[in-house]
């Protein structure tokens, strides 16, 4: 989950990935559409593999405590 940051100034304090612009929701919309791992890492070369399955992890770990 370290790979998940939040920052009050950026990108409107929503949940991003490593410090990054690219927010959790980015990443979620894009599976929810059906991309795959290789096209979300072909839009943002800056991710990394874990990077998403922190993502779903993140979105899980929402989930389960709501």
């Amino acid at each position: 989950m370290n790979r998940i940051t939040l920052e009050l100034g950026k990108r409107g304090g929503k949940p991003c990935i490593r410090d990054l612009r690219i927010t959790v929701y980015d990443v979620l919309s894009q599976l929810s559409e059906g991309a795959t791992q290789e096209e979300i890492l072909g839009d943002f070369p800056e991710l990394e593999p874990e990077d998403i399955l922190a993502v779903l992890s993140y979105a899980a770990d929402r989930e389960h405590k709501i």
